[in-house]
């Protein structure tokens, strides 16, 4: 994919940008080791103002980097807007409590004196350049919330974000050096994905974080281990939304709604497969439908649009493939699986309700990253767990019920690295956020996303 600016609700190409050439790369990679020297002895308080004026920054400019987000991968302007607003608090949540989070630790007096020492410390280092490689669908979101935590604990960072958002890409370098971070400690690499293996194989890069396809978690992840070198991953996902009798039928749906097409239905904790027992399948499809039909589909920079296009035109192409996949073998569209009439340019797509789900359909087993929901029939809890296990990816889960026993239950045994009960999936900078399965492993977020790039180190002291 060329390095470039399209704006896929037109399919116009607003700008390119040449690859930086492996000289340049060399000298910001040198550059972030050199600065990761001061970062590592700096104190909380320094980082922390500086994140505070990055958080106040980003407020100031929010109406242009949502204008700017929009422009490269068409979410609606109103969801731009909020992404960064998200970011700022954010920024704000770990300058607060960054160094509380990363505070020594003191083992037991007891065991402390059955070791021999005369006191033991347990405290985390920051380990040193870490590369995140980042993907398009929250351009902005997606690279804060791996940057506040990481500068945060003293790190530096280098950033190879995906290369249908270069705009954003620059603006966030930009963003930190205006803040007054210094020389090195975040810069953007405007370089291929086939760069990114020499990047993480430099000695001076300690490790590497990745939000993206399982491909690409598997090729980093295989270039890390070769290096010894630690990774974050957060990879797919296909997340069910569970919904049993005793649920709000109606909020259910309408929130199903919501959950479905956020983001053009490009998130990975998007509910993508809608679950729903049998005795109430009628009546939440009746009304999920509806509310889909609804939706306004249109120039993502208008307000009145509810979903704009999907961000590349072969991403478009895949999610035409797997809906015309299960039309083939039986599925049946209530509502969309067309292009909308009247655009013939951008890279739109109606939103879809798809039932009559088979196993055997690629669409049962593969992310559909755009809006297209399928809803299965459960007969009882039993076929409604098994049902939101019966994928590959464990990224984040939705269940609906009032029901305490059922509540326990899927709370024990869905698997995925959030279970959210009457409410919709969402990530929050104070809860730990990743997946299992194939989803990924590491977490980002909370207390246990800014130890991911510490050395916990033990500190022991003699008699």
């Amino acid at each position: 994919m060329p390095i470039a600016t399209v704006d896929p609700a037109t399919g116009e190409t607003l700008g390119t940008f040449d690859p930086m050439e492996p000289g340049e790369v060399e000298q910001r990679i040198a550059l972030a080791r050199e600065a990761f020297a001061g970062q590592r002895v700096s104190g909380f308080a320094d980082r922390a103002r500086l994140l505070l004026r990055a958080a106040d920054l980003l407020d100031e400019d929010a109406e242009h980097i949502a204008r700017t987000m929009t422009t490269e991968m068409g979410k609606p302007l109103a969801q731009a807007r909020a992404e960064a607003a998200k970011c700022a608090r954010t920024m704000r949540w770990y300058a607060a409590r960054a160094e509380e989070l990363l505070a020594d630790e003191h083992p037991a007096p007891t065991d402390v004196a059955d070791s021999g020492a005369a006191r033991v410390v347990v405290r985390y280092r920051p380990v040193g350049v870490v590369l995140a490689v980042m993907p398009w669908n929250f351009p902005l979101w997606q690279v804060v919330r791996f940057a506040a935590p990481a500068l945060m604990a003293g790190n530096t960072a280098l950033l190879k974000h995906a290369s249908n958002v270069p705009r954003t890409a620059l603006y966030l370098e930009e963003l930190f050096r205006r803040a007054g971070w210094p020389a090195g400690c975040f810069q953007t690499l405007l370089i291929g994905a086939g760069a990114v293996e020499a990047v993480l194989r430099d000695p001076r890069v300690a490790a590497a974080t990745l939000t993206g396809s399982e491909a690409a978690g598997r090729a980093v992840a295989a270039v890390a281990g070769d290096e010894v070198k630690k990774t974050v991953l957060e990879l797919g996902g296909s997340d069910p939304f569970v919904v049993l009798p005793s649920a709000d039928i109606a909020r259910a749906a309408d929130t199903a709604v919501t959950a479905r097409i956020q983001n053009n239905g490009q998130s990975c904790i998007a509910a993508k497969r809608f679950i729903v027992h049998t005795d109430v399948h009628d009546a939440f499809c009746e009304r999920f439908t509806a509310r889909m039909r609804e939706l306004v589909v249109g120039n993502p920079l208008d307000e009145n649009t509810d979903v704009g296009p999907v961000a590349t035109e072969q991403g478009r192409a895949d999610l035409e493939a797997l809906v015309a996949d299960a039309l083939s073998l039986g599925a049946r569209a209530l509502c969309g699986a067309a292009r909308p009439p009247g655009r013939d340019h951008g890279w739109f797509y109606e939103p879809t309700v798809l039932t009559d789900i088979r196993p055997d359909m690629r669409i049962h087993r593969e992310e559909a990253f755009g809006p297209v929901a399928t809803v299965y029939r459960a007969l009882d809890l039993d076929q409604a767990i098994a049902l939101a296990n019966d994928t590959p990816f464990g990224l984040s889960s939705s269940v609906w019920t009032r029901d305490e026993r059922e509540t326990a239950r899927c709370a024990r045994e869905i698997e995925a690295g959030g279970v959210f009960f009457n409410g919709m999936t969402a990530s929050h900078p104070a809860f730990p956020f990743g997946g299992v399965k194939r989803s990924g492993y590491g977490r980002e977020l909370s207390g246990h996303g800014i130890r991911e790039f510490c050395e916990v180190t033990t500190l022991w002291y003699g008699p």
